[in-house]
């Protein structure tokens, strides 16, 4: 008689229970009512203004370069085999996978690749999003800047986080510079790349060359590392979308041609075109700057985060 009674109720609860559930997997839902004039503002100065994340569960929501984060964990400022520079920007928050990585990254150089431990730039923002200034993406929690200068053997003062400065790896768009990249430095990468959620790390293209170079046996790691502009200090690395996360969105897997990027894309970056400015036309007046990315324009979900609590 008991049993009789039990199933049904039983069944009732599970009813409710599969709708909360997906509320709690999708917890960065539209909100039902917001200022349509907030949805005009400038996403960067929304976000920007934001010290804290959202008490939510994680979640990276949308794309690296049009997103927002919910419930992102911080680095400390201050580990065993790194240390995070430019506190004052607050941008040392990302996905807890990513702050995971980071965290492995450096000890795991520290503990095979003979680094007394790693510099960290910048993550993203406490809730991801646009920053005021520096970056396209890091919006979604799932991109850091490694620097490639070695930490050095002291805990730096708060003023030395914000004033030192990080050493070129190159001497121009074409050539290394090897009083400062070596062996240490192609090491590193080859370990950060070999991580199997890392989708994409970028470097200036003079790395990307001496890379190719360097490496030996198994090239296939080497179809992560992607040459770009202005990554000449540092390296910028990048993983897929994590487990939990439905409204992110990952970015074609690295698929050269060559299997390793070494081959026609390495010499487009290493030739002139990709730094020759085009010539102004008197005769056409200059395009207008783009305007602003704004809340509007950033995925729905990205609207709860920014009014969170």
């Amino acid at each position: 008689m008991l049993l009789r009674y039990a199933l049904p109720l039983i069944a009732t609860l599970l009813i409710f229970a599969a709708p909360a559930a997906r509320a709690e997997e999708a917890q960065a839902a539209t909100p039902a009512a917001i200022d349509p004039a907030m949805l005009r503002m400038p996403a960067k100065k929304l976000f920007g203004a934001e010290k804290l994340p959202t008490q939510t569960k994680a979640q990276a929501i949308g794309f690296y370069a049009k997103g927002c984060l919910a419930g992102a964990e911080q680095l400390p400022i201050t580990g065993d085999a790194w240390q995070v520079m430019r506190l004052s920007r607050n941008r040392n928050w990302d996905h807890p996978a990513m702050v995971s990585l980071v965290e492995q990254l450096a000890e795991d150089a520290k503990k095979y690749d003979g680094w007394n431990g790693l510099l960290v730039g910048d993550m993203a923002q406490p809730r991801g999003g646009p920053m005021v200034s520096g970056h396209a993406s890091h919006q979604v929690g799932l991109d850091a800047d490694i620097w490639l200068t070695p930490m050095p053997d002291h805990v730096l003062t708060a003023q030395e986080r914000e004033t030192m400065v990080p050493k070129e790896m190159v001497k121009n768009n074409k050539q290394i510079n090897p009083a400062n990249f070596g062996e240490a430095q192609m090491r590193l990468l080859k370990r950060a790349a070999s991580y199997p959620q890392v989708a994409r790390i970028f470097v200036h293209p003079p790395i990307k060359a001496a890379l190719c170079q360097w490496a030996t046996g198994d090239r296939a790691w080497l179809a992560k590392i992607r040459p770009y502009f202005g990554h000449t200090f540092h390296f910028h690395m990048r993983i897929n979308c994590p487990a939990g996360s439905p409204f992110c969105k990952n970015q074609p897997p690295a698929r050269p041609a060559d299997g390793t990027g070494c081959g026609t894309e390495l010499a487009y970056w290493m030739g002139d075109i990709p730094w020759k400015k085009p010539k102004p036309n008197p005769n056409v007046p200059p395009p207008k700057p783009a305007p602003p990315l704004t809340l509007a324009g950033l995925p729905a979900e990205c609207r709860a985060v920014v009014t969170a609590p």
